[in-house]
C-alpha cells in the first residue's frame, strides 16, 4: 500500500474528528485543528473528543492543535470539516499559511446565505493556493463512521485525478468511496437534504407515520431536483448516495441534528432553545433560508422548503404547515 499524504483536518466537531480517526487508522499523519484552544487541550490530554465524539480514542498519529499555522504547515491535503457558515473565514485564515498549492477536500454540507456552495467559497478564497478541490458527501453520520459501520460516500471533482486521490485517501473496509464529476449536484444533495430532515423531524414529532414521511421526502426530493438542475447539476446525481442516500439517512436517523431540530419544533420548543440544547450547528437551519433565496431568484417552486422556513421563523405552527401543504392546489405528479 502506498504511503498516505499528511493531512490537516480543519474542524474538530464530530464529523472532523471521525474523519481524522479514519485517516489515522489508515496510516496517515493527521493534524486535527480545533478553533477552541480549551478543546484542543482536552483532546491532547484525554486522547479523545469528549465534547463531540466521546468514547472513541484518537490514534497516536492524530495531533490536535488550535494553531492553524501548525496544522497546515506540513499538510499535503487539507480537509475542511467546519460548518458552511464558518468556511469562508477559516479559508481566509488558512490562505496566509500556505506557501504552495494543496489538494483541498470540502466535507461541509451547507450553503452560504447567498447560495454559494462550499467548493465555490474555497475556490474564490484560496485561488492560487488551491491545486484542486474535491467535495465529499453522502449518507455519513459521524457516530456510525467512528463505529466502523459499513458506510459509502461520494467524492466529486472537475479533476478526475483529484477525485481518485481523495478516493484512495479515504477508502477502507468500512468506508466505500465512489467518484463523481458532478460537483454541483453532489454538494446540493448534501446541503438540501438537511432542509427536508427538519421536515421529517416535524412529521415524527407530530406522531405521523411512514406514509407522511414518505410523501414529504419524495415530494421534497422533487424540489431538490428542480433547483439542482436549474443550477447546472445532473438529475441522476440526486438518485445516488449524495442525493437519495443522504436524504434517507438524515430523514430517518435520530442521530441527525437537523431531524432533532424538526422534532423539537413539533414539540413546541423555540428554535433558540433547540439549537442551544444541540450544542452543534444544524446546517439545515441556515440552508433553508439560503435555498428559499435561491429558489426565489431562479423562479423555482419549492413549497416544502418555503413552509419549513415559515415554521423556523415561527410565522406558522407545524400543524398549520401540514394543513397548508396538504391543501395546495391539486396537480399532476
Amino acid at each position: 500500500m502506498p504511503e498516505l499524504p499528511s493531512v490537516a483536518v480543519l474542524g474538530a466537531g464530530s464529523w472532523g474528528t471521525a474523519l481524522a480517526i479514519l485517516l489515522a487508522k489508515k496510516g496517515a499523519q493527521v493534524a486535527l485543528w480545533a478553533r477552541d484552544a480549551d478543546l484542543a487541550k482536552r483532546l491532547r490530554r484525554e486522547g479523545q473528543n469528549p465534547r463531540y465524539l466521546p468514547g472513541f480514542p484518537l490514534p497516536p498519529s492524530v495531533h490536535p492543535t488550535d494553531s492553524l499555522a501548525e496544522a497546515v504547515r506540513e499538510a499535503e491535503v487539507l480537509v475542511f470539516a467546519v460548518p458552511a457558515g464558518a468556511l469562508r473565514e477559516v479559508a481566509e485564515l488558512v490562505r496566509h499559511h500556505l506557501p504552495s498549492p494543496r489538494l483541498v477536500i470540502s466535507a461541509a454540507k451547507g450553503l452560504e446565505a447567498d447560495g454559494s456552495r462550499p467548493s465555490q467559497v474555497l475556490q474564490s478564497v484560496l485561488d492560487d493556493r488551491l491545486a484542486n478541490v474535491v467535495v465529499l458527501s453522502g449518507p455519513n453520520l459521524a457516530l456510525e463512521l467512528a463505529r466502523e459501520i459499513p458506510t459509502a460516500t461520494v467524492v466529486a471533482s472537475s479533476s478526475p485525478d483529484a477525485a481518485k486521490q481523495a478516493q484512495t485517501l479515504f477508502m477502507c473496509p468500512s468506508f466505500r468511496v465512489y467518484t463523481n464529476r458532478d460537483v454541483t449536484g453532489v454538494e446540493l444533495g448534501g446541503a438540501l437534504k438537511n432542509v427536508l430532515a427538519i421536515g421529517a423531524g416535524i412529521s415524527d414529532g407530530m406522531g405521523f407515520g411512514d406514509n407522511s414521511k414518505a410523501a414529504l421526502v419524495t415530494r421534497g426530493l422533487a424540489e431538490i431536483v428542480r433547483l439542482g438542475v436549474a443550477l447546472g447539476a445532473e438529475e441522476r446525481t440526486f438518485m445516488g448516495l449524495s442525493g437519495v442516500g443522504d436524504l434517507f439517512a438524515t430523514a430517518v436517523s435520530h442521530l441527525s441534528r437537523n431531524w432533532r431540530v424538526g422534532y423539537g419544533l413539533a414539540q413546541g420548543k423555540p428554535l433558540e432553545q433547540i439549537l442551544s440544547e444541540l450544542g452543534q450547528v444544524a446546517e439545515g437551519v441556515p440552508t433553508t433560508f439560503a435555498v428559499c433565496t435561491l429558489a426565489g431568484r431562479l423562479g423555482i417552486e419549492m413549497p416544502i422548503a418555503q413552509t419549513i422556513r415559515a415554521v423556523l421563523e415561527a410565522r406558522i405552527s407545524p400543524q398549520q404547515a401540514i394543513r397548508e401543504l396538504m391543501l395546495r392546489t391539486p396537480k399532476e405528479e
